[in-house]
């Protein structure tokens, strides 16, 4: 890791909009041997910074194999996410991290993999489907379940066709609703729909989700009344994070700091805390 609290400049290698609000970076550090010695986890997160303005916690969004750039996929909702869309390729910006756990990749060895998924909660998540795909072998059936506003809001359309093709590998789609004249091969309805038509079993898999909170809160539900149970299930909390290294307290709950803690849980976990964690209901 860096130096925990001094930004690394990165440059801007490449920018590619994804939505109307959302875009994708490609970052290298000027340092190169910063960037040789730079390595992530699926599931972990850097803090960014916009000189001059301030800084936000990104998750990372590309192949943790690569070792040459990093990526983060950004929604632009906030003074230092706005400004990162004003910025052209060539940009600096700066970066620390990565912080907090990841995906829980080695209990996943040999088991079969649901992830299910909604808006810009695919972002980190991608890191594991991309590692799932180089590492095949290494793994069961994959079952990716991603939910969106609409099809325009979407995360990555033009890799959707890869994955699919992928062994033992199947992804499902769904959309709130269908804006314009626009066809829609999908279902239409909440994630949750795309139970209905779900391969996963509780049997053998490990199930990792990532959206708004109400989301996971309905997702965890619907897969505890299905068999699975709070060991299987591991969610990420991307929120109310600040500094990235436990000295504010923003992100914390109850003795647990999403920044150092997570933002990956254990169902588990969560469900031992004294207080509220998913979408403000304690989970049963």
């Amino acid at each position: 890791m860096l130096n925990p609290f001094r930004p690394e400049p990165a440059v801007i290698k490449e920018i590619k909009k994804e939505t109307h609000d959302t875009t994708t970076y490609t970052l290298t550090f000027k340092d190169a041997n910063i960037q040789a010695d730079y390595f992530f986890q699926p599931g972990q997160f850097n803090m960014i910074t916009i000189f001059g303005i301030g800084e936000a916690p990104i998750s990372i969004s590309s192949d943790p194999d690569n070792r040459s750039s990093f990526q983060h996929t950004v929604r632009h909702v906030g003074n230092v996410t706005n400004k990162l869309a004003t910025l052209q390729e060539g940009a600096i910006v700066g970066v620390r991290g990565p912080y907090g756990t990841g995906w829980p990749i080695d209990l996943m060895q040999g088991k079969n993999v649901l992830i299910v998924a909604g808006g810009i909660g695919l972002a980190p998540l991608r890191p594991v489907i991309l590692h799932l795909i180089k590492h095949r072998a290494e793994f069961g059936k994959v079952e990716i379940l991603y939910g969106a506003r609409t099809p325009n809001d979407m995360l990555y359309t033009d890799q959707y066709a890869d994955w699919s093709r992928q062994d033992r590998f199947r992804v499902l789609f769904t959309v709130d609703r269908i804006t314009g004249d626009r066809q829609w091969p999908h279902r239409v309805g909440v994630v949750t729909t795309l139970f209905q038509e779900m391969e996963s079993t509780p049997e053998n898999t490990l199930v990792l989700t990532c959206g708004p909170e109400i989301m996971m809160q309905f997702v965890v539900k619907n897969l505890l009344q299905r068999g699975f149970n709070q060991q299987q299930i591991y969610v990420s909390l991307e929120r109310r994070m600040n500094c990235g290294v436990r000295k504010c307290g923003k992100c914390q709950i109850g003795p647990k700091f999403v920044c150092r803690d997570g933002p990956v849980f254990a169902l588990a976990e969560l469900a031992a805390l004294p207080e509220e964690t998913l979408g403000g209901v304690a989970i049963e």
